[in-house]
């Protein structure tokens, strides 16, 4: 192998530096090796390592490309099931290059990741020299960057597929690769996926079309006449008016070509386009299916059959109408805070994530209201009217977790329903999944868990083959999943699977709208109680003043006590049962401590013995839950004395 690769870097060097002498070279890999070394200042003899960004980082590249992800995946699940026999994986960049998405067998996890075929790596050329990522980033075009073609030694074993994807407005978004760790040293072999890649590239780019420009009229041609209304080629979008407002890249490429077309597309008409009056236009809705070749329009690439497709949504009103419009889907949303900017910020952040096809991490003490905000997040929704299920992952024993969350099947084992029983995540489907303290979960479940989300399909106990599900996921966690991560406690990919965005709740005694949220839990646990009471300012200022270690979960249980002290008269100072060491700021928790293999089984017994196998008090010394510590004695074989 090292002379495969000694004999690679002097061929590279050798054709790099005879390349960047000629004025335009033909191969593109070769403008590629020329590039690396005169403008990138690579070395094919000091191998780059696989750069992969930080959460926080990846992050942001993916909210930036939020809009075109949902139907990026889709495209990318589809041609997973068709190559990943054959040993491929699927992977989508950004226009820079960095992995915002892929799809990869568990199994080749540590191996994908140091090949950098894992989320969050970046390709860009100027880093990773010639790949098939970072060069379709600059040549713009469909192509293979297969073994020794990469410009690194350490990529010759890869062979990459590659194609461009633009948006509605003909500029670069991402980029499709599926790529393969090995593969036939014929570069002939690649030729069926090159083919595959670039069909779904151009079927990502349609759907997003379809979905920008759902609420227009749409044109689609095609040369097969069955097939025009599923598979139109050529796509316009336009307005009542017959204004251009988008083109997909077919219809660009035929616009290019078009002698008589008008100078610009978008903003002409499609009249002038087409060069046909607009009631022949409209007519193209109508009779289609009475007169098979009666809609037909000459194109320079020949006739091409033409449909119709209405607006499926009214337009967005303006920004002033939709805020004022009563009962709008965000409503819900609204209540949660008063003028406090943090919050505010948050939800104007929450507002942009609903149906986008985003995962959602909530982050918060406990109590601060997570579970609250999930809800939020699905009545705002188009989710609304389907199911929200709430999954708490560390009160579910370990033994039952496995069955409860993924469902199971007759007869798979001793004591089990008769039936069989349907798991959380399927009574979840077309609805949105809360997995809320997502850091107590088992890792043998991250793992199942992982394949929900990547694949959308579940495997029930007993199953013989996978069910499709369709959820929103939202999560939720008062830990630092980073940290667990980098303790080996929770899988990386699973979290940057969850962290599609990041929301953080701040805790009550930071709110500045502290007065409005007791105003309002004051009057939802009155009117729950069928109350008049009213609240004095004494206990108002009480209350203010206080440091909720507990938060809005706290808040509730005294407010909701105060009422009942109360009986029909105002609350007073007296009615409020404050836990006095509770004004105390809580100290910091401690950092989770390891509890798993040998080391940590016996962390875990020293604690018990400390506390005198008081488990609560173990728990919180070790900065976890009680659910995991008894997950963790089951494990580890660990029982308390009998006298205990």
């Amino acid at each position: 192998m090292v002379s495969i690769q000694s004999r690679h870097i002097d061929n590279v060097y050798a054709v790099a530096t005879q390349t960047a002498q000629q004025a335009s070279p033909d191969s593109l890999v070769h403008r590629s090796w020329a590039r690396c070394v005169r403008d990138h200042g690579l070395d094919p003899s000091r191998p780059t390592p696989a750069r992969i960004l930080p959460a926080p980082e990846l992050r942001a590249h993916q909210e930036q490309l939020a809009h075109f992800l949902r139907a990026a995946r889709a495209g990318m699940e589809d041609i997973y099931r068709r190559v990943a026999d054959l040993g491929y994986m699927v992977l989508l960049t950004d226009a820079e290059g960095i992995t915002v998405d892929y799809i990869g067998h568990p199994a080749w996890d540590d191996q994908l990741r140091k090949a950098g075929l894992y989320l969050g790596a970046d390709w860009n050329e100027a880093h990773a020299g010639t790949c098939g990522v970072g060069t379709c980033l600059i040549e713009q075009v469909p192509l293979t960057c297969h073994q020794t073609e990469h410009f690194d030694a350490t990529h010759i074993a890869l062979t990459c597929t590659t194609a461009p994807l633009f948006d509605h407005s003909g500029r670069l978004t991402a980029i499709l690769d599926v790529s393969a760790l090995r593969s036939p040293n014929a570069r002939e072999s690649q030729h069926l996926v090159r083919h595959l890649v670039s069909i779904y590239a151009r079927m990502i780019e349609d759907a997003d079309f379809l979905r920008h420009f759902r609420g227009h009229w749409i044109l689609r041609l095609g040369r097969a006449y069955g097939l025009v209304d599923v598979a139109g080629e050529v796509m316009v979008a336009f307005d009542e008016s017959g204004t251009v407002v988008g083109a997909n890249g077919g219809a660009r490429d035929a616009f290019a070509q078009a002698k008589d077309a008008p100078r610009q597309l978008a903003g002409s008409t499609i009249a002038d386009w087409l060069g046909m009056p607009m009631e022949a236009i409209w007519r193209l809705g109508a009779g289609a299916s009475a007169m098979p070749f009666a809609h037909t329009v000459l194109l320079p690439g020949g006739e091409y059959h033409a449909s119709l497709l209405a607006p499926r949504m009214r337009r967005a009103m303006p920004a002033a109408a939709a805020l004022s419009a009563p009962g709008r889907p965000d409503a819900s949303l609204d209540r949660l805070a008063g003028d406090d900017p943090a919050m505010q910020a948050l939800l104007a952040r929450a507002r942009r994530l609903v149906d986008r096809g985003i995962h959602v991490l909530v982050e918060g003490e406990t109590g601060s209201g997570k579970e609250v905000l999930a809800k939020a997040l699905h009545h705002a929704s188009r989710r609304s009217a389907m199911p929200f299920v709430a999954v708490n992952c560390a009160s579910i024993p370990e033994s039952l977790i496995e069955s409860e969350l993924f469902g199971y099947m007759p007869g798979s084992f001793t004591g089990g329903r008769s039936k069989g029983m349907k798991g959380l995540i399927a009574q979840a489907d077309r609805g949105t999944l809360f997995l809320d303290e997502i850091g107590d979960m088992p890792m043998a479940l991250q793992t199942r868990l992982l394949r929900v989300l990547a694949e959308g399909e579940l495997m029930p106990l007993g199953a013989e083959a996978a069910q499709h599900v369709d959820i929103a996921v939202v999560a939720a966690t008062h830990r630092h999943l980073p940290e667990l991560v980098a303790a080996g406690r929770f899988r990386e990919d699973l979290y940057y699977r969850l962290c599609g965005a990041l929301l953080r709740l701040p805790p009550l005694r930071e709110r500045r709208d502290m007065r409005h949220v007791i105003a309002r839990v004051f009057d939802e646990e009155r009117s729950a109680a069928g109350h008049a009471a009213t609240l004095s300012e004494a206990a108002l200022q009480r209350l203010l003043s206080h440091g909720w270690p507990g938060n809005i979960r706290e808040l509730r249980n005294v407010l909701r006590l105060s009422l009942a002290l109360c009986g029909e008269e105002t609350v007073e100072v007296e009615h409020l049962q404050l836990q006095e060491q509770a004004v105390r700021r809580m100290p910091p928790a401690p950092a989770p401590m390891a509890v798993d293999g040998d080391t940590g089984a016996q962390h875990l017994l020293d604690a018990l013995r400390r506390h005198r196998w008081h488990v609560a008090r173990a728990a919180q010394e070790l900065g976890i839950s009680r659910a995991t510590v008894y997950r963790h004695m089951k494990r580890h074989g660990i029982a308390a004395p009998a006298r205990f």
